[in-house]
C-alpha cells in the first residue's frame, strides 16, 4: 500500500508532462502570450471639417477650397483666406497664388489633422509671375513643378484652379525657377483625377502650351 501512495504523484507529474509536450508540438501555448499585431488600423475619416468659426468670411476674406492629402489621394477642405485684391488682373492672380501658397504651406488645423489631412506642400517654397518670354498669367514655383515632393503638385494644381490665381480658369500654368533665357517652358495643368490620386502623375502632368 505504502508504494502506492508513493508512486501516484509521479504518475501525475508524468501525465503533465506529456500534455505539455502534446501542446507544444500542435503549436498551442499553455499560458497566455500577448501577440504583436502591428500598428492599428488607420481611423482617418479623410471627412473634411467645417472652416474655423474664428475666420468666417468678412471684409477681404473669402471661403476658398484648399487641397490636403488623406488616405492616399488629395481632397478639399474649406478654408477662409484673404482675398488677393477685387480686380482682375496680374497683380491679382500672384497675389492670390501666394495667399493659396500659404495656406498650403501652413501646418493643418487641428481638427484637420483628427480626420487624417496633412500637406506635402515644402514649407520654403515660393511663387513669382511670369518670367522674360513667359505667357501672361504664368506663374513659376521656387523649384520644378515634377520635382515636388509626392501629391505637392496636385494640391498647389488643385487649389489654384477655378480662382484669380488661374484666371477663374480650369487649368493653371505653372513653371520652375526663371533662369538666364527664361528657364524651362512652362506648362499647363488641370486638376485631374489622375493627379488626384497618383503620387507618380507628377512627372507625366502638364501640357505645351500652343
Amino acid at each position: 500500500m505504502s508504494t502506492t501512495r508513493r508512486t501516484a504523484p509521479g504518475l501525475r507529474a508524468a501525465a503533465a508532462a506529456l500534455a505539455a509536450l502534446a501542446l507544444g508540438g500542435c503549436g498551442i501555448r499553455s499560458t497566455p502570450v500577448p501577440v504583436d499585431a502591428g500598428p492599428a488600423p488607420s481611423r482617418a475619416s479623410c471627412a473634411a471639417p467645417a472652416a474655423e468659426e474664428e475666420r468666417r468670411p468678412g471684409d477681404g476674406t473669402v471661403r476658398a477650397d484648399v487641397f490636403l492629402v488623406c488616405g492616399g489621394a488629395v481632397s478639399a477642405v474649406e478654408r477662409t483666406v484673404p482675398l488677393g485684391g477685387s480686380e482682375p488682373g496680374p497683380d491679382t492672380r500672384l497675389e492670390t497664388a501666394r495667399e493659396l501658397l500659404d495656406e498650403l504651406r501652413e501646418n493643418p488645423s487641428r481638427a484637420e489633422r483628427e480626420a487624417g489631412f496633412g500637406s506635402s506642400v515644402p514649407g520654403e517654397l515660393e511663387i513669382d509671375g511670369p518670367g522674360d518670354g513667359d505667357p501672361g498669367g504664368t506663374l513659376r514655383l521656387s523649384r520644378d513643378p515634377g520635382g515636388l515632393p509626392s501629391f505637392a503638385l496636385a494640391q498647389i494644381v488643385c487649389t489654384f484652379t477655378g480662382t484669380a490665381a488661374a484666371g477663374q480658369e480650369d487649368s493653371v500654368v505653372l513653371g520652375g525657377p526663371a533662369r538666364d533665357g527664361g528657364g524651362d517652358p512652362p506648362l499647363r495643368y488641370s486638376c485631374t483625377e489622375a493627379l488626384r490620386g497618383s503620387p507618380e502623375a507628377a512627372k507625366t502632368a502638364g501640357t505645351p502650351l500652343p
